[in-house]
């Protein structure tokens, strides 16, 4: 009998996932928040751009409050909404999840433990994503990762779990490469680092990778961003370990880590994304950068060290949010003098 698939939030990232899913024949269900973009799937389908061109297929989806009459049972659940809806959406699926099924938290973000307590562990998998896209239309997504450089590192949180592991690797290798981390907690946080240096900040200053790499100094506060949130995972008790294809001997015998994930996730996203805080702020939508950035900084503080660069991303990345401040370049020198670093 086929795997029953659910992706639950078919925002962006959810979408790639869920269309390469169905092209390959699987059996999937889209489930999503925004009526709009379940109503253009269904009466459209669901196209995905990329810089080859563009395909449009036929998906089946459905509105969340869909779900009550129809009472599906599903074996494998892709949760792909931000982190900060992580819990309620993981509590709202409990109740459709097979008893022998799995959720896999296809999300940025510390939210594995969190799902983990929702539908528990023996049915929780980790999971680390590289993939960049942008939903600015329903029904129209624009992959700026193309498949042969999407990643996904997956993992479960003890060693009886290999099986799902092995399910959730099958499942979501349709989409992209995908390794296997015996350390998934580590590696989340390896991505969070990555997260830090780069998607607050180019979200603040309103720019794509080609615009930031124009932009004098920003280099530096990328990495002054990541050697915070290097030092507060180490703190929290995380490894460095691989993710994005990396071999362990390349993060653990270098002395330069920080720049080698920067260049690596630059060269695979390429010049013109639009990252998922920028789209957020461009949006007026609450952004993630309270659970990476600010999440950071917090960490930090708990153990009495700075952490000026992430503190300086989240408040101005507040100040967007709060209509205060608009994205731009402008806000380059705003985040110096926070940081102390004028």
């Amino acid at each position: 009998m086929a795997r029953r698939i659910a992706v639950l939030a078919t925002g962006a990232n959810g979408s790639c996932i869920a269309a390469d899913l169905t092209a390959a024949g699987l059996d999937v269900t889209l489930v999503d928040q925004w009526p709009a973009h379940v109503e253009a799937m269904r009466a459209g389908g669901l196209t995905v751009r990329t810089r080859d061109g563009e395909t449009t297929l036929p998906v089946r989806a459905h509105h969340l409050c869909d779900l009550c009459a129809l009472s599906p049972v599903f074996d494998v659940v892709l949760l792909a909404c931000k982190a900060y809806d992580a819990r309620w959406m993981a509590e709202f699926i409990k109740p459709y999840l097979a008893a022998d099924g799995l959720l896999l938290g296809v999300q940025n973000g510390m939210t594995a433990e969190m799902l983990a307590e929702v539908v528990g562990p023996e049915r929780t998998v980790g999971c680390v994503v590289e993939l960049a896209s942008q939903m600015f239309e329903p029904g129209l997504i624009t992959r700026s990762t193309v498949r042969e450089k999407t990643w996904f590192g997956v993992g479960a949180f003890h060693p009886s779990q290999s099986a799902k592991v092995a399910i959730a690797a099958e499942v979501i290798g349709h989409a992209g490469r995908v390794e296997v981390s015996d350390d998934i907690l580590s590696a989340k946080w390896m991505k969070l680092i990555v997260n830090a240096m780069t998607m607050g900040l180019k979200a603040v200053l309103g720019a794509t990778n080609a615009q930031v790499a124009e932009m004098s100094g920003v280099r530096e506060l990328f990495l002054g961003a990541g050697a915070e949130a290097l030092e507060a995972g180490q703190r929290l008790g995380y490894r460095v370990v691989p993710i994005f294809g990396l071999s362990a001997d390349q993060v653990q015998n270098t002395n330069t880590l920080l720049e080698l994930l920067l260049d690596k996730l630059t060269r695979d996203v390429g010049p013109s994304a639009i990252n998922t805080v920028l789209q957020d702020l461009m949006k007026g939508r609450l952004s993630e950068v309270d659970l990476i950035n600010g999440l950071v900084a917090d960490t930090l503080q708990v153990s009495g060290r700075p952490a000026p660069v992430n503190g300086a991303i989240t408040a101005l990345a507040r100040q967007i949010h709060a209509g205060a401040l608009q994205p731009g370049p402008e806000n380059l020198d705003r985040i110096r003098d926070l940081a102390g670093l004028a």
